[in-house]
């Protein structure tokens, strides 16, 4: 997060966090799909 931020030029990642924060959900759902795949295959 901290990269994220400094790349897009926010103040810290707690704005970033804030502003990104409606993506998050939907990137856990696709974490845990990829380490299913990655433990017991497609």
């Amino acid at each position: 997060m901290k990269v994220v931020s400094e790349r897009l030029g926010h103040s810290s990642p707690a704005f970033t966090m804030t502003v990104y924060q409606h993506v998050i959900p939907g990137m856990q759902a696709d974490a845990a799909r990829l380490f299913c795949e990655a433990l017991y295959g497609s």
